[in-house]
């Protein structure tokens, strides 16, 4: 009869069994954080689209600090930091300051200020695009065009940064569709705003011609 060699797997699998667990609750944690964030990013970009600056401020001062305990937390777990639905909350955090920051003609805070690495930062200024465009529409519709014309050189700003970047997707978490996405919503917006200056140009030449 051969001599047994299970000695002390008891032990080694109750450690194994308890860094899973560990495992579990860090990926909960992670999964309840990063709705939560998502939830406050989308608060606050309708905030600053209605012009409540400094609730949007608020609230993302709220969320960076959340972020920031999630970070810690996940020191142990680096495998659920990088999952794809903690990096597309990240994104979200991104997209709500890049617009806040513009919207308000402030500085834009870069990837570092935001404690965000580069992937989820390059996607969160892509996506602000569309947010901007949104922004944009509005003030064109008030008949503001020069405050328009100051969004969409923000758009464009982005955008030739973007495509700039020429980095697989594995690094850059599919950075090259959201480049594309953004110069469609790029296009769309200039149009818009070129039809919007030549209404403008017309009703004010109409109305000089009848005065």
């Amino acid at each position: 009869m051969s001599q047994r060699t299970t000695g002390g797997l008891g032990d080694v699998g109750s450690a194994a069994l308890a860094r899973l667990e560990a495992k579990n609750e860090a990926r909960e944690r992670a999964l309840s954080v990063s709705r939560t964030v998502v939830r406050d990013c989308a608060n606050a970009i309708r905030a600053t689209h209605r012009g409540e600056f400094e609730a949007a401020r608020a609230a993302l001062e709220a969320v960076g600090d959340r972020i920031g305990e999630l970070r810690r937390a996940l020191k142990e777990h680096p495998d659920i930091y990088w999952a794809g639905y903690l990096q597309d909350a990240l994104k979200e955090y991104v997209e709500a300051h890049v617009t806040l920051a513009i919207v308000c003609r402030q500085p834009v805070p870069g990837h570092a200020e935001l404690g965000v690495d580069v992937a989820p930062y390059l996607n969160g200024l892509g996506e602000a695009v569309g947010e901007l465009r949104r922004a944009a529409l509005d003030v064109i519709r008030h008949g503001d065009a020069q405050r328009a014309e100051y969004l969409l050189d923000a758009m464009e700003e982005i955008y030739n940064l973007l495509v700039t970047v020429d980095y697989p997707d594995a690094l850059t978490g599919g950075l090259r569709r959201t480049t594309d996405g953004a110069r469609g919503i790029l296009e769309r917006t200039r149009g818009d705003l070129t039809f919007a200056l030549r209404a403008q140009r017309l009703e004010e030449s109409l109305r000089r011609a009848e005065e």
